[in-house]
């Protein structure tokens, strides 16, 4: 699994449209694409946000960044065209453990 992983710092005055926004509408619209198997959604403070979305695979994720990633990113500026910083990265899970193992 591949966690695709986009951080926000939000200027405060937009925090509650982001934060409605996210969930009502990007994390369900990118889940629909199929190239994902959940999505989380976290804050840190007041407006810094991050959303963790688990890809199937490397190649899924190449995928959905070769055809559906412009297309979400584009109705994303069309909300927020400023304020909102982002940065994207993509971690690789190496292992997960579990009180079990």
């Amino acid at each position: 699994m591949v966690i695709y992983e986009i951080t926000a710092v939000v200027e405060q005055s937009l925090v509650e449209a982001y934060e409605n926004y996210i969930c009502e509408r990007h994390i369900p619209d990118l889940l629909k694409t199929g190239y994902f198997r959940g999505a989380r959604f976290t804050r840190s403070g007041g407006n810094r946000y991050r959303v963790h979305y688990e890809a199937f695979s490397q190649s899924a994720l190449d995928e959905y960044l070769k055809t559906e990633a412009e297309r979400l990113r584009a109705d994303f500026l069309a909300y927020f065209p400023a304020d909102i910083e982002l940065s994207r990265e993509v971690w690789e899970i190496v292992q997960i453990f579990n009180p079990d193992n």
